[in-house]
């Protein structure tokens, strides 16, 4: 299997895997209009296996839901054939409707219309949890 270098766009690298059409999903690519290469469940010296995702074409989606959907991951941004930024995700404090409540009794399960927002909760013994804005469930990644 031969993938060729990219001129410009995006490398995802380090997506844990498996995870590779969820970081997809969750960045709103249309797999039948982006250019792109998936690499599913390749050597990583640093875990083991990881995922990449190539895409040929500058970011006009929302990077930062990488910090949610595999905050390990590295964004390379490629122009002309080179690396020229090379950064990880920070974990966003918020996310707005970019998952769901899974809690079946919560107020934005069952009323429609509403924003579903989660904030980052960094107290307690569990840094890094999403919970939701309404109820305090936390959030799933499904």
């Amino acid at each position: 299997m031969e993938v060729t270098s990219i001129q410009d766009g995006i490398i995802i690298d380090h997506i844990p895997a498996g995870r590779a059409l969820s970081v997809i999903h969750f960045l709103g690519l249309d797999p039948t209009r982006t250019r792109m290469a998936l690499i599913m469940n390749t050597r990583s010296e640093r875990y083991g296996s990881k995922d990449i995702i190539k895409i040929e074409q500058e970011a006009t989606f929302q990077l930062d839901i990488l910090g949610f959907v595999a905050p390990q991951a590295s964004i390379n941004i490629v122009k002309a054939g080179k690396i020229v930024s090379k950064r990880t995700p920070g974990r966003p404090l918020s996310l707005v409707n970019v998952i769901r409540c899974s809690n079946p009794r919560c107020v934005t399960t069952v009323e429609g219309g509403i924003d579903q927002g989660f904030h980052l909760d960094t107290t307690g013994g569990q840094p890094g949890v999403y919970r939701c804005d309404y109820c305090d469930e936390e959030a799933e990644l499904s």
